[in-house]
């Protein structure tokens, strides 16, 4: 990138990408909107090339302007880490922390998030939430120190660090019929009306999995993108699910029974996941030796 493009516009660019619009950026960083449209003309000519068009109310970026992110990217993350480099040379604990988290995660982070803060009171956070496939695309970028997951791609550089279980268990409404049963059959839950969570979800992803090796198929009713609105589509007697033990934990189960339904809970961990081609920086590291720490995961499940 060109000495003349400065490190406020390559912040200003990154704000544009997660804002998604000029206003928005300007928000994100307190600054006026003509203030952001000036420095991004400014850096576009610096550039020689056009680093995003309008489509609709979308904004799309060039090839060009992919690249420019790329760049910004590397270059804040490095003057970032030297600014750790520098406190922890001075015996500081100083600096961000960056999490790219999954939909059903948020509900436990906060907590684990909570001790380590107590501990060290002068690090700050940043936590990003979405479902699967929205986490995956910010590691495609190196965006965050750390991912999230219940099921980490497969095809991607990962370092993975499994600290704690993440159970799925079946759930119906409190008054429904099967809340008072012993035992349920798969292929007879299969058959009940089924509230699904999205394409990119990690909990659909690991159900979807748990029913090909049981060549079972769903009766899915209806789709539905949040697990507050699954919880809350269940006590309306609207289906049945299948969620996180965690969700239910932080997420709140008055309403909810647990159905024993063979075969489940469907098990899986949760991991943190670190991109192999991003050097962990002091932050992250001091906070890997703190999750590792098994007395730090007591959440209150």
């Amino acid at each position: 990138m060109s000495a003349r493009a400065t490190l406020r516009q390559m912040e200003i660019l990154l704000a544009l990408r997660e804002a998604g619009t000029v206003s928005g950026a300007a928000e994100r960083l307190h600054l006026t909107q003509p203030t952001v449209s000036m420095q991004l003309k400014k850096l576009s000519e610096t550039l020689g090339a056009d680093l995003y068009h309008q489509v609709g109310r979308r904004l799309q970026f060039t090839d060009a302007g992919e690249r420019a992110l790329e760049t910004a990217i590397e270059v804040l993350a490095s003057f970032e880490r030297m600014e750790m480099d520098l406190a922890a040379l001075k015996g500081l604990k100083r600096g961000t922390l960056r999490l790219g988290v999954v939909t059903t995660a948020k509900y436990f982070i906060p907590h684990l998030l909570g001790g380590f803060l107590e501990r060290f009171p002068q690090i700050d956070v940043e936590f990003k939430v979405g479902n699967r496939q929205q986490v995956i695309d910010r590691l495609s970028e190196a965006r965050d120190d750390f991912y999230v997951f219940s099921h980490p791609p497969q095809d991607a550089p990962l370092s993975l660090h499994e600290f704690l279980d993440n159970p799925l268990v079946a759930i119906a409404a409190a008054d429904h019929p099967w809340a008072k049963r012993k035992r349920i059959s798969l292929a007879e839950f299969a058959q009940e009306p089924f509230l699904i969570r999205e394409h990119g979800s990690g909990t659909r992803y690991a159900l979807e999995r748990f029913l090909r090796e049981q060549g079972v198929k769903l009766n899915v009713r209806m789709t539905v993108e949040s697990n507050e609105a699954i919880r809350h589509s269940v006590m309306s007697g609207l289906g049945v699910s299948v969620i996180s033990t965690h969700t239910l934990a932080f997420g709140g189960d008055s309403g909810l029974a647990i159905l024993p339904v063979e075969g489940m809970p469907i098990e899986s961990h949760w991991y943190l996941a670190h991109h192999k081609a991003k050097s962990l920086s002091p932050v992250a590291s001091t906070f890997l030796n703190w999750i590792q720490q098994a007395d730090n995961l007591k959440i209150g499940l």
